[in-house]
């Protein structure tokens, strides 16, 4: 089926459709962030320790087993089990910010102890930490449904495309959330609940893959390319998984992901109330602002994932999008809030959408490139791992950070110094790949 390019685009479609409804999910309350604090009682630290709750979760563990179920039961399986989680998660966040749950019992209960916490934000970091666990097991599964079906193909692209279509979420939000939360009075509920419908059509798309990936594997097995028992080289073991951890590329792959990923998503959450304090706008023309950051992002991915498909340099790309970020967080720290102009925002926005283009359209295809593939599940799960110990730590901080110093200064100097960090690891990645031939340079489609 996968020679069918309807077959294959419409796969990545129905996939990239579940990325972009978490993508939305995740970011909704962003731009609602000035709203949050007025009518919940929530300061930038229980904020910040809400946006951390996405990957608490994962970060204790659940990403390790997220990646072992993948690669013994397989895409099918994982994907609706995440899907689910995604809905179970948003259902519970929807019941916490709901006006009834602040009439129940259990929010009296729920408020009676770490006081700092608001009751309503305990039952929303319940039911972020459920969803953090379905998205980010989500992200491994499409990672891998698309190393299947495009094998030899445009991976990249794929990747590229599915990865733009996601961002397209972050956009999307960025906008919807502040018009329906004003079309009802100000309501924080309403953009919450949009997006959680959303993530049920997500999950009948994941139930749609299900029945053509089950036809690509009987055909697989009528071609002579797989059997339907695995031989025993080929099954998954759980001890495959120290010779992830004992893989040098690995690491280097998995700290660079981490440095970078922590100074974009977390940035994310409080880039709203950033440019409406500094530019002193409101905060819905501040998000209309910051929704520009996925734009360019979309469009070049898919162009960056073609260039990597026929021309290759993908080690490079890091590099250059690592150096990108780090101008840009300086800019942010000290050039904005000394010029604070719309157009110099916009610019700085837009200019860091490229930074997210060159980076993920060069760093998740090149993965199946170091790693064995019965044990890539596992080896995405595992940098999603690590990628989250990061991302569940630099809210809070960024969070205590602002608290205590009362501007952005401070963390904006944080995230640029991720950017450091992350362009040393991509000198690293280059330097080993050049040493072991890795084929990280070398184009992704076979001749």
């Amino acid at each position: 089926m996968n020679d069918s390019p309807v077959a294959r685009w419409s796969v990545l479609i129905l996939v990239a459709l579940m990325m972009f409804f978490a993508y939305m999910f995740v970011d909704v309350m962003s731009p609602l962030k000035s709203l949050v604090e007025s009518n919940l009682g929530w300061d930038s630290g229980v904020f910040g320790k809400y946006a951390a709750s996405e990957y608490i979760l994962n970060v204790c563990g659940f990403l390790i087993i997220a990646g072992v179920i993948l690669d013994k039961l397989g895409v099918r399986f994982s994907g609706i089990l995440s899907a689910s989680l995604m809905v179970l998660g948003a259902g519970i966040k929807f019941i916490g910010i709901s006006d009834w749950f602040q009439t129940t019992a259990l929010c009296h209960w729920l408020g009676t102890w770490w006081v700092e916490m608001p009751a309503s934000a305990k039952l929303a970091s319940l039911g972020f930490m459920i969803f953090g666990c379905g998205c980010e097991m989500e992200g491994t599964n499409v990672s891998k449904i698309l190393a299947k079906w495009f094998k030899g193909k445009e991976m990249a692209l794929a990747m590229g495309l599915e990865m733009a279509i996601a961002r397209l979420g972050v956009f999307g939000v960025m906008w919807i959330a502040p018009i329906i939360s004003a079309k009802f009075n100000g309501s924080i509920i309403a953009p919450l609940g949009f997006c959680g419908a959303l993530l049920v059509i997500g999950l009948l798309n994941f139930v749609i893959f299900g029945v053509l990936d089950s036809k690509f594997d009987r055909q697989l097995v009528e071609a002579g390319l797989a059997t339907e028992e695995k031989s025993p080289e080929d099954e998954f073991h759980v001890s495959d998984l120290g010779a992830i951890f004992k893989s040098k590329m690995f690491w280097i792959v998995a700290l660079l992901c981490v440095l970078y990923y922590s100074a974009i998503f977390p940035f994310q959450r409080y880039a709203t109330n950033f440019l409406e304090e500094t530019l002193k706008i409101e905060a819905a023309s501040a998000a209309q602002l910051f929704s520009c950051f996925p734009i360019l992002a979309m469009l070049l991915t898919p162009v960056l994932g073609i260039f990597l498909d026929r021309v290759g340099k993908g080690a490079t790309m890091l590099m250059a999008g690592s150096v990108i970020m780090i101008a840009c967080h300086l800019s942010f720290a000290f050039l904005l809030p000394a010029v604070p102009e719309k157009w110099l925002a916009l610019t700085l926005i837009v200019i860091l959408g490229v930074s997210f283009s060159l980076v993920p359209a060069a760093l998740w295809p090149s993965v199946p490139k170091i790693i064995d593939e019965k044990i890539l599940g596992s080896a995405y799960c595992l940098i999603f791992w690590v990628q989250n110990i990061g991302l569940c730590l630099v809210p809070m901080l960024i969070g205590s950070l602002r608290n205590n110093t009362g501007s952005y200064l401070v963390p904006m100097i944080v995230f640029s110094s991720f950017g450091v960090l992350a362009f040393f690891f991509s000198i690293l990645l280059k330097a080993e790949d050049k040493k072991k031939g890795y084929g990280l340079e070398l184009p992704n489609i076979q001749k």
